[in-house]
Parts: C-alpha cells; sequence; structure tokens
C-alpha cells in the first residue's frame, strides 16, 4: 500500500558515499523519488561540472526523481555573523543545477548564533532569509526551512514569526520529526503548529541517553513518529516522506560508519518506514469503518 499510496524518498547518502550505492538503495526500496546531499563526501554544489552531469546521467538512466536537495546555506556550519555572500552565492549554483535536474526545493536553516541578543539575531536572520526568499523567487525555486539549527528552527513560534515576517511562497517548510529530539521539544506539538507551511518531511526517530540523542528505525524512538505520521495521514499530506535515518552517518557531527553498514541499514529503515505507514493507514481506514 505504501508504495501506491505514499512518496518516499530519502537523503540518499545515508546509504553510502558513492552515487551507485545511493541509487541501488532506491532501487532496492523500488521508491521514485531520491534526495541528493552529497556523492563521495562532495556537497551537491561543489560537485565539479563533469562530475554533475555523470550524476545526471546515471540518475536519469534510472528513472528516479530528484525532487529536494540539502544545501549548507544558513546550516550549522554559517553562524549569524558569517558573511551572506557564501550563502548567496550557493544559492545561485544550486538554483542552476536544481533546474537541470528538475528539482524544485533546496533545504536551508536559519543561522546558529554567535554571540548576539536574541532581537538582534531574530532581526538579522529574518533581513537574510528576506534576502535568500527574494532571490530563490527569481531563481524559480523554493526554499525549504528545516526545524533545525538557527534561529528559526529554535520552536514553533519562531519558525512562525519567520514565515509570517518574510511572508512569501517561495519560503516553505522541511518538518523533520527527529529534530525535537535533539534540540527539546515536542516535535508532534510543533507539527500541529506549523502544518499549514510544510511541504516535505523528514523521517528520523530516536532517544535521549544520558543527555545524547541516540537514533532508532521509525516508531522504535520516542519522537513521537507515529502520531506526527498519523496526523499527516489525517491531514492529507501530499508532500514526500523522506528518510534520515541518523543510524551510521551524522553530517554535522562527523559520525560515519563502515559502508557496508550504511546500505544495509537504509533499506532496513525504508522498509521499516513503509509497514509503518501501512499500519497506520490501516488504522485509520478501521476506526473510520466503525464512526
Amino acid at each position: 500500500m505504501s508504495k501506491a499510496r505514499f512518496r518516499l524518498s530519502g537523503l540518499s547518502d545515508e546509504a553510502g558515499q558513492a552515487l551507485d550505492k545511493q541509487i541501488l538503495a532506491h532501487l532496492e526500496l523500488d521508491w521514485r523519488e531520491i534526495e541528493l546531499r552529497s556523492v563521495q563526501g562532495a556537497a551537491f554544489c561543489d560537485w565539479t561540472k563533469t562530475e554533475f552531469k555523470e550524476i545526471q546521467s546515471k540518475l536519469s538512466s534510472t528513472g528516479l526523481h530528484v525532487t529536494t536537495v540539502a544545501s549548507r546555506i544558513a546550516n550549522w556550519e554559517r553562524p549569524i555573523t558569517a558573511p551572506i555572500e557564501s550563502d548567496l552565492d550557493e544559492l545561485k549554483r544550486t538554483a542552476e543545477r536544481m533546474r537541470a535536474i528538475g528539482a524544485k526545493y533546496v533545504r536551508v536553516m536559519s543561522y546558529p548564533n554567535d554571540g548576539l541578543e536574541e532581537q538582534d539575531w531574530r532581526a538579522r536572520v529574518i533581513d537574510r532569509m528576506h534576502q535568500l526568499t527574494a532571490q530563490a523567487y527569481l531563481e524559480n525555486i523554493i526554499l525549504l526551512h528545516e526545524n533545525c539549527a538557527g534561529w528559526g528552527g529554535a520552536s514553533y513560534k519562531n519558525t512562525l514569526d519567520l514565515l509570517q515576517q518574510v511572508n512569501h511562497p517561495s519560503l516553505r517548510l522541511l518538518f523533520d520529526i527527529g529534530n525535537g529530539i535533539a534540540y527539546r521539544y515536542d516535535a508532534f506539538e510543533f507539527l500541529k503548529e506549523v502544518w499549514p507551511y510544510v511541504e516535505h518531511v523528514h523521517v528520523k526517530d530516536g532517544m535521549l541517553i544520558d543527555g545524547k540523542a541516540v537514533y532508532t528505525l521509525p516508531g522504535k524512538g520516542h519522537s513521537k513518529v507515529r502520531e506526527c505520521l498519523s496526523w499527516l495521514i489525517a491531514h492529507d499530506y501530499k508532500g514526500i516522506y523522506a528518510i534520515e535515518p541518523h543510524l551510521h552517518l551524522i553530517p554535522h557531527l562527523k559520525q560515519k560508519g563502515q559502508e557496508q553498514d550504511l546500505l544495509r541499514s537504509y533499506i532496513q529503515y525504508g522498509e521499516a518506514l513503509e509497514e509503518l505507514l501501512d499500519q497506520l493507514s490501516k488504522s485509520r481506514i478501521e476506526e473510520g469503518s466503525l464512526q
């Protein structure tokens, strides 16, 4: 049922560094979507022209479609005091490649603080997001702000404030279910508040052990994955569910497991998500028949 009803994908570098491994994982899962972040450790916009053409050709030959790509724009590597020129340049280069492969969305964040007072941090973030969104509009792409590093991801109130201040259709939301564990908030409560703006979902689960986030299969942790997925199904969410397992690869912590573990666990994670979505769909149908 899940393959027919739901659009499934994943951040493919968590299946392996090599593109062939990333493609293999998605073909094994029989998924038509793939989300690009890196190949051989190099970020999407850092590939050479030759590498990009080779990657584009391989993806085209397999029939895999790229809807969303990751970027480093405003992420944990670039605090609010860093020059915005790096982000504007990356956005321009990323947009050109997105158009070439037919991608619509690019993931961004909203700048970690660097010693500023809250109001100053907020004001600078909003100003920069105005600039980035204006450029995205000219490039005919959409920024997906993730509930992750940065001012806008600190709480649902900040997220809504950011969206309302920028107020532009070229800025929407990527909701990562598992981020509540690392950033200490209730993901389900967060989702219910920001839901109208969500256009893409990352599925990740985990729990806190001795104060550290430890990641699990979907539905096995404390991120309220079941509640979030049930809510999305009930509200007829039409976007993609993309896995970001973090079981063996956590880019921002520079953690990477063995290649054979990456591929095997990625496929296992995808199958677990399919099973969970099927269970939740059947439960909803059964509940409806009893009403």
